[in-house]
């Protein structure tokens, strides 16, 4: 993974992490069930956003192999005929 793909990583699972320890006090501070709805509700599109991001890194990088120096630095080294099999499989864990 690259640096800078790493680092915007980490920063959104540290807001993630304070989006839930704040759901955490809502629900100790008895708050409306409507106000904790809405904060499950922003915790699962932040959940969703770092999910496109690594999903698009690895169809980057991994499958297709676009900005990377040597097919080392990729998860797989996948024939073009294999692609859509493994975009299929990966959009299909991400999606579950």
């Amino acid at each position: 993974m690259k640096t800078e793909l790493k680092s915007n990583s980490r920063r959104r699972l540290a807001r993630i992490a304070g989006q839930v320890t704040g759901l955490q006090k809502m629900i100790d501070d008895n708050r409306a069930c409507s106000d904790v709805l809405q904060q499950v509700v922003a915790v699962r599109a932040a959940l969703d956003q770092l999910g496109i991001v690594l999903l698009t890194d690895h169809l980057q990088t991994c499958v297709l192999h676009r900005g990377v120096e040597a097919t080392d630095d990729c998860c797989k080294d996948l024939p073009e005929e294999l692609w859509t099999d493994e975009i299929r499989s990966t959009l299909t864990r991400f999606l579950k």
